[in-house]
């Protein structure tokens, strides 16, 4: 297998497990609003206060005495999770008062499940040490969920874990025991002691089972990586998983390229392209997964200029760990725009090759081969770097002094073809470089005009960044160049072409539509995706008109300018690696089937827990 084709085939898969980790997340934490979890605990509370007593003939009075005792349960159960939420779980980043209430109404499931077939075995027998042991078994099955549940998400020692998922569930035993028996022994105590003991048992085993993948491949426990990841996932915070990619990350030499564009006039930076060979992930806003707007942001601020920073060719495999690393590409970036010189106006025009579904868009800034790669309308994924590296290499043979290759990550329509995709872009781009050595540059000054739009209605959630939407403009010749940058991570099929032809209208020749594949916009919403690609839920012409605004705000200010293109090697930054992320993104799905399978560990303790209790 070519090496090309079998790093494809490393980055699809990669990219499919991380797709199927984000599926199995998105699955959790679906909850219902803190109003309906109130309602559905409240009627839970009610029924189990009915099931405590339950009468051979239904009367009036039953149904009364069984509602108020329902309340008293819901009252307890709110005050309790309460006190944890303010006392015990205080700091906790995860288990907020919602959360906890919502486990509660989950354990009290197996609580009214169990009174209930108490109450009926005992009604007529008024045998109570057959309820108290049946009820034991219910809380045997609660505590084991709320348990497993709070052992698995929460930061806090383990004493606190213990205190805090054996509370609830006891209070609701105890009121129980206390209004069904009469007369109550304190070796009924022992059964409840028994139970807990149990449940914690069975629950640490579990635990452990779960553990062993995570300690095999990593050296750190499965549940405390998927701790970390909640805590980003729920709160968004990132420290927790950040500190675990730090300590399976791998350095590498990255390397950005810029096109840095001055006023002519008052020699001041007009607008910049900034291109990281860096992936922009691997999701929310864990490592470089904000890089983009990071940078843009930064840098803006710094020039007083607008800053477009397009994807470059790049994989999962080149996310960054952290913020520190994203914090060490942006200074890396900052120095290299300072220290560039050579401005010159020595610019050609731009021209596009087509070749099968690759479209290869291709202008030359004083030696420097800028090349936009696009498979729209059909789906446009990542490309490996090595392929970054064999443009490189074609520009250099045939006279240039370096290469800049845009990812335009623009469509999305179905599966990526990855490996056809290679090999066309890989023709495409040597048709390209072959005819743009014989153009000719610029016979006169080149004009240079910028835009930028934030839209204020427009968020993550829609699939929109925090860096919205960007243009560089570039006149050649009386040709114009519209280069727009969006910050979203890839786009509708189509929609690409609905821009560039609302842009013939003014009056720009050629341009290409880039998003930045920022990162943050995934893991945000709860679809199949994780995310929604730019105008996936975005009004189309709405979008349409902020990318227009964007370029009218260029033509404005289109004046004289020159350019200089820089590349910058920034050392020893922190990836994830590939390895790393195809295995971390693999844990939750082999994590999820052995907790399927070890399950069953309940199951026997639950048998041999109710055997214990019929001998005794």
């Amino acid at each position: 297998m070519a090496p090309t084709k079998e790093v494809a085939m490393k980055t699809q898969t990669c990219n499919s497990n991380i797709d199927l980790a984000i599926r199995h997340y998105s699955s959790l934490f679906k909850l219902p609003s803190f109003r309906f979890i109130v309602i559905f605990l409240c009627s839970e509370s009610l029924i189990l206060g009915l099931m405590v007593n339950v009468p051979y003939t239904l009367s009036l009075k039953w149904i009364i005495n069984g509602l108020l005792l329902g309340a008293s349960f819901f009252i307890a159960t709110v005050l309790s999770d309460y006190f944890l939420a303010k006392s015990l779980l205080k700091k906790d980043i995860i288990l907020n008062f919602r959360r906890i209430l919502f486990l509660s109404f989950s354990s009290n499931i197996f609580l009214t499940i169990f009174t209930a077939i108490s109450s009926i075995l005992t009604s007529q027998s008024l045998n109570e040490s057959l309820f108290i042991k049946i009820s034991s078994l219910g809380l045997f099955a609660a505590l084991s969920l709320r348990f497993l549940v709070i052992s698995s998400i929460s930061f806090s020692n383990i004493v606190v874990k213990i205190l805090s998922s054996i509370l609830q569930p006891l209070i609701i035993s105890a009121l129980i025991s206390i209004t069904r028996v009469e007369n109550l022994c304190a070796h009924y105590m022992f059964y409840f002691v028994i139970a807990s003991a149990v449940s914690i048992l069975s629950v640490r085993f579990f635990a452990k089972i779960l553990d062993e993948d995570g300690m095999e491949k990593f050296g750190i426990p499965s549940l405390k990586i998927f701790r970390a990841f909640l805590a980003d996932w729920t709160e968004s915070l990132e420290k927790p998983f950040e500190e675990i990619l730090d300590r399976l990350g791998e350095e590498r030499d990255v390397t950005v390229s810029s096109l840095i564009f001055n006023d002519k006039g008052n020699g001041k930076i007009k607008a910049t392209i900034v291109v990281p060979n860096i992936h922009p992930g691997p999701f929310k806003n864990i490592g470089s997964s904000p890089l983009p707007s990071l940078i843009k942001n930064f840098l803006e601020k710094e020039f007083k200029c607008v800053i477009s920073v397009p994807h470059g060719i790049s994989g999962h495999e080149l996310d960054l760990v952290s913020q520190s690393e994203n914090k060490k590409i942006i200074e890396g970036v900052l120095c290299a725009i300072k220290e560039t010189r050579n401005f010159s106006s020595r610019v050609t025009n731009f021209f596009i090759i087509e070749r099968d579904i690759a479209k290869v868009g291709c202008q030359i800034f004083n030696g420097c081969a800028l090349l936009t790669l696009t498979t729209a309308p059909e789906t446009m994924e990542d490309l490996p770097l090595e392929l970054n590296d064999i443009i490189i290499q074609r520009a250099k043979e045939v006279g240039f002094a370096w290469a800049i290759a845009i990812d335009a990550h623009n469509s999305i329509n179905g599966q990526f073809e990855r490996e056809r995709s290679i090999e066309v872009f890989r023709d495409a781009v040597s048709l390209a470089l072959e005819r743009a050595k014989n153009l000719k540059y610029s016979s006169g000054a080149i004009k240079v005009g910028a835009g930028r739009v934030i839209p204020k209605d427009l968020n993550i959630r829609d699939g929109m960044g925090p860096g919205g939407i960007t243009c560089v403009l570039i006149e050649v010749d009386g040709q114009r160049i519209a280069y727009i940058t969006i910050d979203g991570n890839n786009m509708v099929s189509g929609l690409r072409e609905k821009i560039l032809s609302d842009l013939e209208g003014l009056g720009i020749n050629y341009g290409e539509v880039f998003t930045t594949d920022t990162h943050i916009v995934n893991a945000v919403v709860l679809n199949e995706r994780g995310y929604y690609p730019v105008g996936e839920v975005i009004d189309h012409n709405k979008l349409i008109s902020y990318v227009r605004r964007s370029v009218l705000e260029a033509l404005e200010n289109l004046g004289p300018a020159e350019v200089a293109w820089n590349k910058t090697v920034i050392p020893k930054v922190k990836v994830i690696g590939e390895k790393q992320i195809n295995e971390l993104s693999l844990l939750t799905d082999t994590a999820s089937k052995k907790a399927k399978r070890g399950s069953i560990i309940f199951v026997i303790s639950g048998l041999l827990l109710t055997v214990f209790l019929a001998l005794i």
